[in-house]
């Protein structure tokens, strides 16, 4: 007889990298606001530079009046990935759901505290590479995440099918 949940203890994997990823984007964000605040960027190699930017918005800072909706789309989310986090049973989907909550609490949380009003705040951005537009340590743990958990999904799917053959 399987189990219908994951162990307590493997849910501590996703918990993990997820306060990971929300540590480092808190602490990559300070470090952004008090060191490239005064509108000066650093270089650091070939087309990746630190400038600060503050987004209003959604993605790639389009949407600046939809802030606060897209605020409370990611409180959802999170607590849906939450939910879900103990139903799943192998590694990578859990780091990988991890990544995403992550993430989005830590762009959450700049709606919430970097503003005045509801989810009127401005998510800090801060790493240029000149060619994208500039992101932050949350970003990066979404879209991997959201990737890790894709490529997941469809090996899982085909190994189950083979399986069946």
């Amino acid at each position: 007889m399987t189990a219908r949940y994951a162990p307590v203890r493997t849910s501590w994997i996703g918990a993990g990298t997820a306060i990971t990823v929300l540590v480092l984007d808190v602490l990559t964000k300070g470090w952004a606001v008090s060191a490239l605040s005064d509108g000066h960027d650093i270089h650091i190699i070939w087309t990746l530079h630190f400038a600060l930017v503050h987004n209003e918005g959604m993605a790639f800072s389009t949407g600046t009046d939809v802030g606060p909706f897209i605020g409370m789309v990611a409180v959802a989310v999170i607590g849906v990935l939450l939910l879900t986090m103990r139903k799943q049973n192998n590694h990578v989907s859990l780091v990988a759901t991890g990544c995403i909550i992550g993430g989005a609490t830590g762009n959450v949380l700049d709606r919430m505290f970097r503003g005045n009003g509801f989810m009127n705040g401005a998510v800090v951005d801060f790493i240029d590479l000149r060619w994208w537009p500039v992101f932050n340590v949350a970003d990066i743990g979404i879209v991997c995440g959201a990737i890790a958990l894709a490529y997941n999904l469809i090996t899982t799917k085909q190994e189950a099918a083979e399986g069946s053959e």
